[in-house]
């Protein structure tokens, strides 16, 4: 079976030049268009960033029914991210097969994770600070041994950071929509409970994606329930986090840290008071990147189960958003 491949990513001939090494069977790469809509209407299967996508993928209305935009020959599309909450929307078609990009991003995301856990807990900043006016000030410091993370999510990112943890000694609770036994947790307990764990954890790490479920889950209800000297990250989808309510919980305790990596509204708007909160780090998304090389090899080993009629893998259910 001939297929047709459709790329909307802004690395276009990157991913060209990578999968022309990968030499995959029945596949034709479409040439880059600046009429992309007649690309649209070839291709069976789409490599895409999901929100370049989803402009191609509106819902044909009573004005539009009779005009190409019904037609589309769309199979499976892959998208380029984890996160797919661009192509959720109920105004978009879903008659098509949607993979995403999983496990490749647990290592970067706990590199993130501990890369700020360590530098805060043994004060870098404050040495570096020392260095420049030749201060010599030993500090007493907290060890990562002991401190109780709680994790929001178990998914596969959720599973690597986990791991890294108890590799420190920490202890690590996961919550879920169910909260069944996981190996890598010391416990799991049910999302629902996330009130009762918060005011126990020294370091909470939300990965939650973009869910009707996980809208303003951390909020002005149980923000304050934070310890005093709290850290809490969120790498997931930044509506997780009611923003006011989170500046509102930092500014009672100064100790607290929020390191944000998500926004609701990306990038976050220049007057946003978050910029100018003392007890924030905020980076630009930049957690876990997906890096072509990845998702060429997810895809191809993808392609290769489509092309022999296998179930592929890294499906989304429409009907959960991840």
């Amino acid at each position: 079976m001939k297929n047709t491949l459709l790329l909307l990513t802004q690395h276009n001939q990157q991913y060209r030049e990578l999968l022309a090494h990968k030499q995959l069977p029945n596949l034709t790469i479409l040439a880059d268009s600046d009429n992309q809509q007649q690309y649209v209407q070839q291709a069976n299967i789409w490599l895409a960033e999901p929100h370049l996508a989803a402009p191609y993928l509106t819902l044909p209305t009573a004005s539009t029914a009779s005009t190409a935009t019904n037609t589309l020959t769309l199979k499976w599309l892959q998208s380029t991210f984890a996160g797919v909450d661009a192509l959720m929307s109920p105004q978009l078609r879903q008659d098509y097969a949607l993979t995403n990009i999983r496990g490749v991003f647990g290592p970067l995301m706990s590199e993130y994770v501990f890369g700020y856990l360590l530098s805060h807990y043994r004060h870098h900043a404050q040495y570096q600070q020392q260095q420049t006016l030749q201060l010599w000030q030993p500090k007493p410091f907290c060890s990562l041994q002991g401190l109780n993370m709680l994790i929001l999510g178990t998914g596969s990112i959720a599973l690597h950071i986990a791991s890294t943890a108890r590799h420190f000694a920490m202890s690590v609770t996961g919550l879920n929509r169910r909260g069944h036994p996981i190996d890598q947790f010391d416990h799991v307990d049910n999302i629902d409970t996330l009130n009762e764990h918060l005011p126990l954890a020294d370091v909470i790490i939300s990965v939650l994606p973009k869910t009707p479920h996980t809208t303003h889950l951390l909020n002005d209800t149980n923000l304050p329930l934070l310890r005093p000297a709290a850290m809490l990250f969120n790498i997931g989808r930044g509506n997780a986090i009611e923003s006011n309510a989170l500046l509102s919980a930092l500014r009672l305790f100064q100790q607290r840290r929020a390191i944000l990596d998500v926004f609701e509204q990306e990038p976050l708007p220049p007057q946003h008071p978050l910029w100018h909160c003392p007890n924030v780090i905020i980076t630009p998304h930049i957690a876990a990147p997906s890096f072509p090389t990845q998702v060429v090899d997810i895809f191809s080993q993808n392609y290769l189960r489509w092309h022999q009629s296998e179930s592929l893998q890294y499906l989304v259910d429409p009907a959960q958003g991840y």
